[in-house]
């Protein structure tokens, strides 16, 4: 089972848990992926890559494997434009940064320029992701 939990960031909802089961089963194999090396090519595992691992390890054709990569990436993304917080436990969590405004230095001519605020995606690796890593 993997657990994939929303945090609202206004605190007015209450957080969303999300357990993947049997139906949802494709995202869970499609997490699994990116922590086995064995289904890397190279070093690195791009989307087009991940696809075609879960391709063959859920058993599904192309457009299925794409869509489920897409939903999960694409719900990810929605999350965080709404200033939630995405933890996959064990594996991430995905938050944004706020960042104030601040002066600048222009490195071609020496100016000063006003940096504007500005909100960043921040991606934390989780405690079962280092040890992992660190073998």
């Amino acid at each position: 089972m993997l657990s994939l939990k929303v945090i609202s960031s206004n605190n007015t909802q209450p957080a969303k848990h999300f357990v993947l089961s049997s139906k949802t089963v494709c995202c869970s194999i499609m997490l699994n992926l990116i922590w086995k090396k064995d289904y890397l090519s190279e070093e690195n595992m791009n989307k087009l890559e991940l696809i075609s691992a879960l391709r063959e390890k859920a058993d599904l054709g192309k457009p299925e494997a794409s869509t489920v990569v897409d939903l999960f990436v694409g719900n990810v993304a929605d999350a965080l434009a709404r200033g939630d917080r995405v933890e996959i436990r064990g594996l991430c969590s995905f938050s944004v940064k706020k960042y104030k405004s601040y002066i600048g230095r222009n490195p071609k001519t020496g100016e000063d320029v006003t940096i504007k605020t500005k909100k960043l995606p921040f991606f934390k690796a989780g405690k079962e992701l280092k040890l992992r890593v660190n073998r």
